[in-house]
């Protein structure tokens, strides 16, 4: 059998881990005897989708994106609608469209997942001409983005605590939504369209979104209050945010969004300043990925049982303690705003 060509592209600087041993654990665990490989490092902003591009039009049958959801977002999408297939290594600080398909993070497994070589076709989306294949967003939720992925190594609980402070000042905005049902006009705290489930770090915007439906999940966070912030947030860590009921969801294909003035946009986390229109769309099958055999029950629309599978693959016991924790110190948090604001 002939051996398929990989190339690594890493970002050295992104994400929160050292990457000076990578090399060698490709070195140890890639398998020699299917895949003949390359290393190529990042210099510049883009230059991972440069290496991709190149690597896409040379038929490279896999490009690896070493790295955190940025240069996943970078390589992912200069190989769109190609045949060359997506691989990850996950090891930035949110790890959001890894933790979807339930790539392990552990690097040496990462690698291992490579060599089993299973690739799907999923779907992934454009917002405003720019790819994403997680989740994009407006109002708070670019913020939220952001907010989150400078989290990194600090973990939820400090991204909860700005959420919470800096949500209790934003400003709903009125948006005018238009799907292939029909037109709505409401106003909301923020509109995110997800073709993953999470932000990244188990902060799940929308638990039960699919890779392989062909639709958007578009999540609508109405206007909230001090009071009701921290309930908010515990959803979100607990894959319960669908049934809060600030919390509206629909799926569909195609969606346009006005608003009264311009503002940012995030696609992938990266943030963005837009005008007054957005146009967000899917693209189904577009983007070949390996996936992990063992854990594909994501892929799929979840069911009752499928979604009691994943979640006894993805939560242990010490996440659970951990969440029980943030959401006692949640709650604090919350007592002292309220506090502040005379409430």
């Amino acid at each position: 059998m002939e051996k398929k060509k990989i190339i690594f592209i890493m970002n050295p600087i992104s994400g929160t881990a050292s990457k000076a041993g990578i090399p060698k654990l490709i070195e140890r665990y890639l398998d020699h005897e299917a895949f003949d490989y390359e290393i190529k490092l990042t210099e510049y902003a883009g230059h991972a989708s440069v290496i991709a591009t190149e690597a896409k039009d040379n038929h490279v049958d896999i490009v690896v994106a070493v790295g955190g959801d940025g240069t996943v977002n970078e390589v992912a999408r200069a190989i769109v609608h190609s045949q060359t297939a997506l691989g990850i290594i996950p090891c930035g600080s949110g790890n959001g469209l890894a933790r979807h398909l339930l790539l392990p993070l552990n690097m040496a497994k990462a690698i291992k997942i490579i060599n089993a070589c299973e690739i799907h076709q999923l779907d992934y989306g454009i917002i405003n001409e720019h790819p994403f294949f997680c989740t994009c967003g407006m109002g708070f939720d670019a913020f939220v983005s952001h907010k989150f992925a400078e989290a990194g190594k600090r973990g939820p609980i400090t991204y909860v605590e700005n959420v919470l402070k800096e949500g209790l000042k934003y400003k709903p905005e009125t948006y005018e939504i238009r799907d292939e049902s029909g037109t709505t006009r409401l106003k909301a705290f923020l509109i995110s369209c997800a073709n993953a489930s999470q932000y990244g770090n188990n902060a799940y915007i929308a638990p039960q979104a699919s890779m392989s439906d062909g639709l958007m999940d578009i999540i609508v966070m109405q206007p909230f209050d001090a009071f009701e912030a921290p309930q908010i947030s515990i959803d979100m860590f607990n894959k319960t945010l669908d049934k809060n009921s600030k919390i509206k969801t629909f799926r569909c294909k195609h969606l346009h969004i006005h608003r009264n003035k311009p503002g940012y946009i995030h696609y992938d986390g990266d943030p963005v300043m837009t005008g007054e229109d957005i146009e967000v769309e899917l693209k189904e099958k577009g983007i070949n990925i390996i996936v992990n055999p063992h854990g594909d029950k994501r892929l799929r629309r979840p069911n009752a049982i499928q979604n009691a599978a994943a979640d006894l693959f993805n939560e242990f016991n010490s996440l659970r303690k951990d969440i029980n924790r943030q959401s006692r110190h949640i709650l604090a948090i919350n007592k002292k705003i309220q506090r502040r604001l005379n409430l």
